[in-house]
């Protein structure tokens, strides 16, 4: 977890440069996010196609935010969402560490399932408990370039697993482009939020200023770099997003099968997968399935982690001396705040995977967890038109519609996460 030293932008093409995006956004798409997709595509077929890629969209704005902030104020997200008041603290500190308990449990099961699947002999809670001791050793151990080495591995498995499912389907092209164009089939209101608001997306986005940091673009020379790393990502996201409800509409939705919801649900398209094409392509599918929950898992152990330790630091800072806190101090955050919640991440959260989540804890994540969002959208809104920043690169009347928008959309969908958990 070594930060580089570099400065400004090297002689280097830009696409060489290009990382932290793909980071971000191959965290952000777990199997889950797959499976709803998925789920979209066996449903309504390629009508839903323009609402996919409406969420790329909206993840590059607020991605863009992020990035925007941290290299124009010079400091993190997190620096700012304190700025903003005490309230923004108190939700982050509770959410952050509720949040890992949690997720720590669903990842290592999520990249257990393909594991089993794979060696049906092996317990899968064996596989899960080793899924996340490998995540811990390679975080811990690695540094920032090794683990983005590994994540880009990560990420070339699952474009084979993915892409290559839905070029073997022989996508109608015709159908493709007609779900392009925005359309609300009947009941789909919901999807077409899930799907807008739910992938490739949750804290990691907020992460992404601190994997720039690592990569060691710490000023605004390196903005046009930043940009591009994020759309280049994003892209990626929306091509994954197209190439499963392209799967979904041709192997599923043409022939009326249903599959489970959640992770399990990718545990059934290699079943189906094997009938069409035989297991070779199964395991290949299934080795994706992997690699997808596996680089969810390291990207949140890496960036997360990050993120608690610059909320500790700040807490400490706070207890010492408030008045270092100012709008151009920011404490230094320490690598063994960090691997503390790497430890949490990993450690607590095996205790869920040997008994029923208690209710209280999976409700109070839900709840937290459906505000992270709109949370994210409006504070980006009011840091990013600060008269602090730059001119240039505060937010103008396109940057702050395409943020309200986010706003509402991020909403709505909370509101509906709230509703169903009550």
């Amino acid at each position: 977890m070594t930060t580089m030293t570099k400065h400004q932008p090297t002689a280097l093409p830009r696409w060489q440069l290009i990382g932290p995006g793909l980071v971000a956004a191959a965290t952000g798409v777990g199997a889950g996010d797959l499976v709803a997709t998925l789920v979209a595509g066996s449903l309504y077929g390629y009508q839903l196609i323009w609402a996919a890629v409406l969420g790329c969209l909206l993840k590059i704005i607020l991605v863009e935010g992020v990035g925007r902030w941290t290299l124009a104020s010079g400091h993190t997200i997190f620096h700012g969402w304190r700025s903003l008041g005490r309230w923004a603290s108190v939700y982050f500190g509770i959410y952050i560490v509720l949040w890992g308990f949690v997720y720590g449990a669903t990842a290592m099961s999520s990249t257990a399932l393909p594991l089993a699947a794979l060696f049906p002999a092996v317990d899968l809670k064996i596989f899960a408990v080793a899924s996340g001791l490998l995540g811990l050793a390679l975080v811990w151990l690695g540094s920032y370039a090794v683990f983005e080495r590994i994540i880009a591995a990560l990420v070339g498995m699952m474009f084979v697993a993915v892409v290559g499912s839905a070029l073997m389907t022989g996508p109608n092209l015709t159908d493709i482009a007609r779900g392009l164009v925005p359309r609300l089939p009947q009941g789909s209101l919901f999807y077409v939020l899930g799907l807008a608001g739910g992938v490739g997306g949750s804290i990691t986005l907020a992460a992404y200023g601190y994997w720039i940091r690592e990569k060691g673009w710490r000023q605004p020379g390196w903005m046009r770099v930043m940009r591009l790393d994020n759309s280049v990502a994003y892209v990626m996201t929306g091509i994954f997003v197209v190439a499963m409800l392209i799967v979904g509409a041709e192997l599923l939705y043409s022939a009326n099968i249903a599959i489970a919801g959640g992770s399990r649900g990718l545990l059934d398209l290699a079943g189906v997968l094997e009938s069409r094409y035989g297991s070779i392509w199964s395991i290949i599918f299934l080795l994706g399935f992997w690699a997808s929950s596996f680089s969810s898992l390291l990207g949140v152990w890496h960036g997360v982690s990050l993120m608690f330790a610059d909320f500790v630091a700040h807490w400490l800072a706070a207890k010492e001396d408030p008045a270092k806190l100012g709008a151009h101090s920011e404490p230094v955050p320490s690598q063994q705040h960090a691997r503390w919640y790497m430890l949490w991440l990993t450690f607590p959260s095996m205790a869920l995977l040997f008994m029923d989540r208690p209710f209280m804890l999976i409700v109070g994540y839900g709840v937290l967890g459906a505000l992270f969002m709109p949370f994210l959208a409006i504070t980006l809104l009011l840091l990013l038109n600060r008269s602090s920043l730059p001119r240039e690169w505060r937010n103008g009347w396109l940057s702050n519609g395409l943020l309200a928008m986010t706003c509402v959309i991020f909403g709505a969908l909370g509101l509906h996460q709230l509703l169903k958990l009550f």
